[in-house]
């Protein structure tokens, strides 16, 4: 069943091949678009797999890595500007990332480029006023250390403060749904 939600939650979000949605959404015309469906899944505490690896330079050229981030909850948001319900949830993460600055929350909110070029994506960052980082497109190097979790553009992950994936939500999501995902894992004890 889960596999089955996986497989439906990919094939409704933007894909990559010129006759994939991804490819209509680039050529401009909306045709025979349809949004991703924001299914979520959080894994209780005991059933997360081990920490896993993330690494790679930001747009502006600044190397990172989600082990520099351990102790802290850290949003992952795999996007390219090319998909529409990225950009529509675009000032929802911003907004999110700025109420947790403003906190001094514990918490890291970092953007991965999925086939995507630094002068669009940078040039889409602007355009919406995002203010968090995002890494460079590495071919999609990034998500083989991602236990399978990432199957489409968008995807967003929840890292817990041990560096594990807690959450993720396939698809455009909101605000409320980033903040109460994020919450949780601020919420659970540090081990």
């Amino acid at each position: 069943m889960a596999a089955a939600a996986v497989v439906l939650a990919g094939a409704a979000a933007c894909g990559d091949g010129s006759n994939s949605i991804a490819g209509q959404a680039k050529r401009g015309d909306n045709k025979g678009y349809v949004a991703g469906n924001g299914q979520i899944e959080v894994i209780a505490p005991g059933k997360r797999k081990k920490p896993v690896a993330l690494e790679g330079t930001a747009l502006e050229g600044k190397a990172w890595s989600l082990s520099s981030a351990r102790g802290q909850v850290v949003l992952l948001n795999f996007w390219g500007s090319w998909c529409p319900p990225r950009q529509k949830e675009l000032p929802q993460l911003q907004s999110a990332w700025t109420r947790y600055r403003a906190a001094g929350a514990p918490v890291q909110f970092m953007g991965v480029l999925q086939k995507d070029s630094v002068t669009s994506a940078s040039a889409t960052a602007a355009k919406f006023g995002v203010r968090y980082p995002s890494l460079r497109d590495d071919g999609g190097k990034s998500l083989l250390g991602l236990q399978g979790k990432v199957v489409t553009v968008p995807t967003t992950l929840v890292i817990d403060k041990q560096g594990r994936i807690a959450a993720r939500v396939s698809g455009e999501s909101t605000e409320t749904t980033f903040r109460s995902l994020v919450d949780q894992m601020l919420a659970e004890p540090a081990t």
